[in-house]
């Protein structure tokens, strides 16, 4: 029986704004904070930046818990990769011990999703059958014997009023996706950046930015239709406090004054929550503008 202990979300390892740094997820990932011993299964979730010049001893960490801490069956998501596997080298495409699923968007160094997983997956879909959403390659299913993870990267609505109404279509119909697969009885999992703070203790300056995609009263209805339908946002199913964020803007020393938003989300549907032993937010973890979250079952 594979159970789920450990998630790991947007794990961000090597983005830069002028160009891609290659950063160490062997040195994240050999944090101790990421340790648990205990665990059967662990989960990882990065929001990267990928090219051709990525090296494999970026991945290398992935093996690191594995042989040093026993541990089994992880899955490693990557979102926002801006890459296709035809760009990358064989050993980052199908990483050794891992099976690897790339949906990259059809727009070259745009968007795209990644999923590798210890266990082969029961089932795997790309997209949600949806052309005009599938094109940018957002979204992938891997369905296990006890639960579905979806790893999703929504769509960011700032630059117009068309692509804000794009991102307000993209969660209507995932909305009505991951409906029909609970209809179907399957347990989920839900890990992304969903480019949306949902309450105002989720975001250091609400006031400032309630008129703005990301904050805008539309985008955070949606968020509460979302719970309303029964899944658990996890971190505040456990912490109540302010200030806990999860992306900081690279202006403006932001991340050093704690000026974020808290973007990056684990959800599950009600009939995982009493497993769920923690949902934590790595902000000290470095390397990229959105810090890691994890979230811990048993």
């Amino acid at each position: 029986v594979v159970e789920l202990p450990q998630l790991i979300s947007t794990l961000n390892m090597m983005t830069s704004r002028s160009g891609l740094k290659s950063g160490n997820l062997k040195e994240m990932l050999t944090d101790n904070r990421l340790i648990y011993t205990s665990a059967q299964l662990l989960v990882t979730s990065l929001c990267v930046s990928l090219n051709k010049e990525i090296r494999k001893q970026d991945l290398d960490g992935v093996n690191y818990l594995e042989n040093e801490k026993h541990l089994e069956n992880r899955i490693l998501c990557l979102k926002e990769i801006k890459a296709s596997s035809d760009q990358l080298d064989e050993e980052i495409i199908n990483p050794e011990g891992y099976h690897s699923y790339w949906n990259s968007a059809k727009k070259p160094g745009y968007s795209g999703v990644t999923t590798f997983s210890k266990e082969e997956p029961q089932d795997i879909q790309f997209g949600m059958g949806i052309e005009k959403f599938d094109t940018e390659g957002r979204l992938i299913k891997t369905r296990y014997p006890d639960f579905t993870l979806l790893n999703v990267y929504f769509p960011n609505g700032k630059m117009s009023d068309e692509r804000l109404q794009f991102k307000l279509d993209y969660y209507d119909a995932f909305l009505e996706f991951s409906e029909n697969l609970r209809k179907e009885g399957e347990e989920l999992i839900i890990t992304g950046d969903f480019n949306t703070a949902h309450k105002e203790i989720d975001l250091a300056n609400p006031k400032a930015n309630e008129k703005f995609s990301g904050f805008l009263p539309i985008e955070r209805l949606w968020l509460d239709k979302l719970v309303s339908n029964g899944y658990i946002d996890t971190f505040r199913h456990f912490y109540a406090e302010g200030e806990q964020y999860t992306w900081w803007t690279y202006r403006f020393n932001a991340r050093e004054r704690n000026v974020g938003w808290r973007l990056d989300y684990f959800f599950v549907t009600e009939g995982l929550i009493d497993r769920i032993k923690d949902s934590i937010i790595l902000k000290d973890v470095h390397g990229s503008d959105h810090a890691p979250i994890l979230l811990e079952i048993e």
